[in-house]
């Protein structure tokens, strides 16, 4: 079985190659990387697929940030997306042997759906606006991956994450997610002795979190049992407010200043709790739970402190 992973810099792509190298035949992978591969170029891309001739494509490559670079950034999110999903997988057309492993993410589900969130949700109403472009440019990559299914005869997993977070992760203070963008600038106000830490909207939203090792093994175990599953929710179950977020991190990284919420900044989605039922009945569970995943993490940024500060480490 011979793997082709795009996007294996990044947070889902280095897990990913961490997990999948400790029980899959080196030989038979291959763990493409923009070095190897310009996906914003379609020869290019068709190229790699066609001389590694998988068995197996997963697309863990996407462009992507938190709330004030989707919300600032809308256009280059959209196109960018869309033009990674659109070269992987008309790549792919010639070949229906191909299974194809399509990662999305949560926000592909309407803003006001009902929580948990199953899959049947798609489509069913209005998106986060803060993020919209780049959840259109996932359910676009959900469609035609579904198009090339009932024309072509191809399996498509298509699989919807929770929010993701762990080693490799974007360490920006102002374009990463939740959990990473809180580490870098806590450690750097712990580091200066700040008194006080200023954090964005009222801290009431509710958030799930994974480890994305734990994506990880559940990619693997799509595969080892053989899942065709058209669409499927990867969560922890868990749900924790920022708030309650905000205070774990600060015990992990033993900041002693005091939390301020900026309540004239966006929360975002209020909540948004996934229903994972479907893929925790087939036997997968995650491993990692948030306080571990949270010291896992924090260990690796500061392990890595110099070279994040140069550029995400790889």
């Amino acid at each position: 079985m011979k793997i082709l992973v795009f996007g294996s810099n990044g947070l889902v792509g280095s897990s990913i190659k961490n997990v999948f190298s400790k029980y899959y035949d080196k030989d038979l992978l291959f763990f493409s990387t923009r070095d190897d591969t310009n996906l914003f170029d379609f020869k290019e891309t068709k190229k790699t697929i066609e001389e590694f001739r998988p068995d197996i494509l997963i697309n863990a490559a996407a462009r992507v940030g938190g709330i004030f670079d989707n919300n600032t950034n809308r256009t280059s999110f959209f196109l960018d997306n869309m033009k990674i999903n659109i070269n992987v997988l008309e790549s792919c057309i010639t070949n229906n042997k191909i299974k194809i492993i399509n990662l999305g993410s949560s926000c592909i589900y309407p803003l006001n759906a009902k929580n948990p969130i199953n899959e049947n949700s798609i489509m069913k109403g209005v998106l986060e606006p803060t993020n919209s472009p780049y959840a259109m440019a996932k359910l676009s990559s959900i469609e035609l991956g579904n198009a090339l299914s009932a024309e072509y005869g191809h399996k498509v997993v298509n699989l919807m994450p929770t929010n993701l977070y762990g080693p490799h992760d974007n360490f920006s203070e102002r374009h990463s997610h939740v959990i990473p963008g809180l580490i870098m600038r806590m450690h750097k106000a712990k580091t200066n002795n700040d008194e006080h830490f200023k954090l964005w909207g009222t801290g009431k939203p509710k958030r799930e979190f994974l480890y994305a090792e734990d994506l990880a093994y559940a990619i693997k175990f799509i595969l080892d049992n053989e899942i065709d599953e058209e669409l499927l929710n990867v969560g922890s179950g868990s749900e924790i407010s920022i708030t309650d977020l905000s205070e774990k991190i600060r015990n992990v990284i033993d900041f002693q200043g005091e939390l301020i919420f900026d309540q004239s900044m966006p929360d975002g989605n209020p909540r948004k709790l996934l229903d994972s039922s479907k893929i925790l009945s087939m036997g997968w569970k995650p491993k990692i739970s948030l306080d571990e995943g949270l010291n896992l993490t924090y260990l690796w940024f500061k392990e890595n402190l110099k070279l994040i500060r140069q550029g995400a480490p790889k």
